[in-house]
């Protein structure tokens, strides 16, 4: 037998106020992820990780509390893997680093099937404002000598893209909060 009527609203305002302090987790996490790797040109694999865990509490209270459907949370979690498995390639290409590829599959997972167009749209154009900053020559993080095996010319200057994938995450989660 389920919980008492009475307790389950009353449960309802905690749960919502674990939601948001999910989304705040969120957008500490992705700063955290941007900071780490424009000093670093590094993402630690903590990060994706923690995203993930708390996405999963925040989901568990949305289902919970009836504001998202658990079609809704499994579409999140292929969507997840089709960027992993998309941003996986990207990698092996040496279009992207391995920790922006797990931070941008942790981040989506708060997208959603609603969301994640925007949150790609928001990170692609925060990738290009990144990308020429790093092409007007600030000092955003170390270069690849070409004396490196697999340096080319076109991947002297490495771009931290965590950054980017961070503005597009703060999008989602501001969009969450006003929704």
């Amino acid at each position: 037998m389920g919980r008492p009527f009475f307790e389950t609203v009353m449960a309802m305002p905690q749960l919502a106020s674990v939601q948001i302090a999910c989304l705040v987790v969120f957008g500490l996490l992705l700063a955290l992820g941007a900071w780490q790797d424009w000093r670093t040109m590094r993402i630690a694999d903590a990060l994706p990780l923690s995203i993930v865990a708390t996405y999963v509490v925040w989901a568990a209270c949305g289902v919970t509390l009836g504001t998202l459907s658990f079609a809704s949370v499994s579409a999140g979690w292929i969507i997840s893997g089709i960027l992993f498995s998309t941003g996986m390639a990207a990698f092996a290409f040496g279009a992207l680093g391995g920790g922006d590829v797990k931070l941008l599959a942790a981040a989506s997972l708060f997208a959603g099937p609603t969301l994640v167009a925007d949150f790609l749209m928001v990170t692609g154009l925060a990738g290009g404002l990144v990308g020429a900053v790093v092409l007007a020559g600030a000092l955003t993080g170390r270069t690849v000598p070409l004396s490196q095996p697999n340096a080319s010319r076109r991947s002297r200057h490495l771009v931290p893209y965590g950054p980017a994938i961070a503005i597009g995450g703060l999008w989602v989660a501001v969009s969450l909060t006003i929704a």
